[in-house]
């Protein structure tokens, strides 16, 4: 699927993130252990849009389990693989299991170092067109999933989804338009509690322990505002 991403002009302004909201089901230290960080083992995390919603892979992390978790408009689904590890190659395995009775199928590929992790294809029934960002959490970079949402002045609406490492100071979104299936994307890095654009000057959003939230303006001169939480 194609992705376009957002052309950003200066911030115009940001909406103050709720400071008492945090994720109560969420890890708040990494789950990837050290000995992993330089494999294709590991703790895999990312978001979904079509609907929306968030996946997890657990690559032998901590034993023998090779899982997915995948959670989509909350309805969460175990997907397993019986695919298994070689640290002598690149790890590409689907993960199969049921959705409301119906079978998910999720192909997963990953370097031999754990490098570029790709979903290079996702039969999700009811959930078509679904597209993915996955970030391989290291042992000293907790990965984050957020869910939210956008409305701009045009008037339009939509999903909007972000993954960020606080550690690393990085972060990136997909978008998607209300009853379409073209997906946006945008990244940039954090500073000070702030999501700054891939312009490297346009202040998205910001933080708020476990909350985005934020207005600024695109190329168009519209005001897109921007609202999340985070589910994983």
């Amino acid at each position: 699927m194609s992705t376009v991403f957002f052309l950003l002009t200066g911030c115009k302004k940001d909406n103050k993130a709720d400071d008492a909201y945090k994720c109560t089901t969420c890890a708040t230290s990494p789950e990837a252990k050290p000995a992993n960080d330089g494999s294709s083992k590991g703790i895999y995390k990312g978001i979904v849009i079509g609907s929306t919603g968030t996946i997890k892979f657990d690559i032998q992390n901590a034993g023998t389990v090779i899982k997915a978790y995948l959670t989509i408009d909350g309805t969460s689904v175990e997907l397993t693989s019986a695919i298994t590890w070689n640290g002598d190659r690149a790890y590409t395995a689907p993960f199969t299991g049921l959705l409301n009775g119906q079978s998910v199928t999720i192909q997963f590929s990953v370097g031999m170092d754990g490098s570029e992790p790709t979903i290079t294809s996702a039969t999700i029934p009811g959930h078509p067109n679904a597209t993915f960002i996955i970030a391989k959490e290291a042992s000293t970079a907790l990965i984050e999933c957020y869910e939210g949402t956008y409305h701009t002045t045009k008037p339009e609406d939509g999903t909007f989804n972000l993954i960020l490492s606080r550690s690393l100071n990085l972060w990136g979104a997909i978008a998607r338009q209300n009853g379409q299936s073209e997906t946006n994307g945008v990244s940039g890095v954090i500073v000070n509690n702030k999501l700054i654009g891939d312009d490297g000057t346009t202040t998205m959003g910001t933080l708020s322990n476990d909350q985005i939230s934020g207005s600024f303006k695109d190329d168009n001169n519209t005001t897109v505002t921007i609202q999340g939480k985070r589910t994983l």
